[in-house]
């Protein structure tokens, strides 16, 4: 997709439970996952820092969702937003839309839905059209979380499917080795970059040795 920085979604929900849950979801599907608890945390982590994609609650403390929205949108602030509404508050919905969100979910949602929404987002957002990932005889859908290899399904476990998903993501930029740990690995574990490592051997077992090159020095890339 050509992203220079890690894959990241800001996360602003209040309710407790419910922000794990989507937390939990999305860093399972391989991305790095910051969450805020109210509009004005929200405000200042945009404003402040680089996403790729904002999940959006509209009923928030302090500063609520289609002012926060509306905020970003006459500041030129382009991220995607995906808008989490009522269901059956079709006025909620069309405020959203209008206010500058990019699609919506409404609640009670199936979480398959929201990271199948939040792909598209992605996707349109860095001009990639198609959701499958290739370098070579190696393709990635992160839509099924299926790796082929010539058309032959390959197997590999979550965090080799992170690390490769990661680096296809970046195909033809080098990625440090620094980078992917921070992204394979959840903020309440400790981390060891010396497993990258590890994987990155897997990796070229499974999918043939020249998949991912080393860049002495500096980290690891995957060809365009």
């Amino acid at each position: 997709m050509g992203y220079k920085r890690p894959v990241r979604i800001l996360v602003v929900e209040d309710e407790p439970a419910l922000s794990d849950q989507l937390a939990r979801a999305l860093a399972g599907a391989g991305y790095a996952v910051e969450a805020a608890a109210d509009g004005e945390r929200a405000d200042l982590a945009v404003r402040a820092e680089s996403y790729d994609a904002v999940v959006l609650d509209l009923g928030l403390p302090r500063i609520d969702g289609l002012t926060l929205l509306r905020g970003w949108r006459e500041s030129g602030l382009g991220v995607p937003v995906l808008v989490l509404t009522a269901r059956g508050s079709w006025h909620e919905t069309v405020e959203g839309i209008d206010s500058g969100a990019d699609d919506y979910v409404a609640k009670p949602f199936r979480m398959e839905e929201v990271l199948a929404r939040l792909r598209g987002l992605i996707r349109r957002a860095s001009g990639q059209p198609s959701p499958v990932l290739r370098s070579g005889d190696v393709a990635l859908d992160p839509r099924l979380a299926r790796v082929t290899r010539s058309g032959v399904p390959v197997k590999l476990t979550s965090h080799e499917f992170r690390v490769l998903s990661y680096l296809m993501h970046h195909r033809g930029r080098v990625v440090s080795q620094g980078e992917l740990t921070e992204h394979i690995y959840a903020q309440d574990f400790e981390r060891d970059s010396n497993t990258v490592e590890v994987f990155v051997a897997r990796l070229r077992r499974k999918l043939g040795a020249s998949i991912i090159e080393t860049v002495r020095g500096l980290g690891y890339r995957v060809a365009p």
